[in-house]
């Protein structure tokens, strides 16, 4: 059985039978790395411990500093098992592998109205020369709100019980804890995510494919250019081609380690202007793998958690914490965007100012 740290009530696929799941191929990994990389010593968070107050009360102070030093961390004891996860992998790689082209231009993402359907490998450039070579599909955290290609609809309520899952199950503990560094009501910032509120939260598959030597020479290596996250929260489950890098307080870049059947979950944006630049989004990329790892695909299973659409991103002013350490504000409180706005204008630009706030990309 699944450990519930949310005590939400949610129908666990793992008490069906196997035999009784939909088929979905089974997508291969690659083997870890065996190189030598520079890894960020992230801090290693075990979610279960959040079902007591003692857990919570431990936990609140390992996430502080894990958010504090690098705007990242490992999440384990999450509550689903290595074959769930595996399970999950197989089918975030059929919108790829299993859909023909003709259909996948059906469910095309309008990208600056929302994220939801494809963004495939044409859509834009990296460099103003090479064509991206990242294919994502999302979908809302509700997943009957849109259609799905064929091959999908059978998977859906696998899809649906995964999305539960990461938002009650670990996105919501995370939020209290959170609120709990800040000396503020545990639910407040839960009470800012609703899970069937009006937004663009959403579980994504990722697929990155290798590139030619020369379209790495042209890119230095660089397959997603550095930057923060537009959310509040996300959660990436770990997988094995190394190509995550963070960059550091000091602004050297590290990599992320994989951790078999474990999450790695970084603040955004939204957090930034919710916690009054207390915690930061961390810059991050993807580059080239290792060498012992170019020929493989890089499957992602990611949720991108925001605030509903109609939150204003202004400062939890009332926390004490934030009045004893002081605010950073990125504007003016009158000026401040809904999460709605911030959303489609970041999705928009590559470099603009937003009421007021610069947003770029890092090479």
């Amino acid at each position: 059985m699944r450990v519930s740290v949310d005590f939400c009530s949610l129908v666990p696929l793992s008490t069906m039978s196997s035999l009784t799941l939909p088929y979905a191929p089974h997508y291969v990994a690659a083997p870890p790395t065996k190189e030598i990389l520079e890894y960020a010593d992230l801090a290693i968070i075990d979610i279960s411990k959040a079902a007591t107050e003692e857990g919570r009360a431990a936990l609140a102070i390992e996430l502080r500093e894990a958010l504090l030093n690098h705007g990242f961390f490992c999440v384990v004891n999450h509550g689903y098992s290595q074959a769930q996860t595996a399970r999950m992998l197989d089918i975030a790689d059929m919108p790829f592998s299993t859909v023909h082209d003709d259909e996948k231009q059906i469910y095309m993402s309008t990208r600056k109205e929302s994220v939801h359907g494809y963004t495939l490998l044409p859509y834009t450039d990296v460099d103003g020369r090479v064509r991206d070579q990242l294919q994502q599909y999302s979908t809302n955290c509700d997943v009957t709100e849109r259609g799905h290609p064929e091959a999908l609809r059978p998977l859906l309520p696998e899809i649906q019980e995964f999305s539960k899952h990461n938002h009650f199950n670990v996105l919501h503990p995370i939020l209290r804890l959170i609120a709990r560094c800040l000396e503020l009501p545990e639910d407040t910032l839960v009470n800012n995510h609703d899970y069937d509120a009006v937004g663009e939260t959403a579980v994504t598959f990722l697929k990155y494919h290798p590139r030619t030597e020369e379209e790495e020479t042209e890119t230095k290596n660089v397959w997603l250019k550095g930057h923060t996250d537009l959310g509040s929260i996300t959660i990436l489950w770990s997988q094995p081609v190394a190509a995550l890098q963070i960059q550091t307080r000091e602004g050297e870049w590290r990599w992320i380690r994989h951790l078999e059947n474990a999450l790695v979950v970084n603040a955004g944006d939204a957090m930034d202007f919710l916690s009054g630049g207390y915690y930061k989004g961390t810059i991050h990329r993807v580059v080239q793998p290792p060498v012992d790892q170019r020929n493989y695909t890089r499957l992602g299973l990611i949720y991108f958690s925001m605030p509903n659409d109609n939150i204003k991103l202004v400062p939890m002013v009332e926390s004490p914490v934030l009045k004893r350490v002081g605010i950073q504000r990125r504007c003016d409180d009158s000026e401040a965007p809904t999460m709605e706005q911030w959303r489609k204008a970041r999705s928009a630009v590559e470099e603009e100012i937003i009421n007021g706030v610069v947003v770029k990309h890092y090479n």
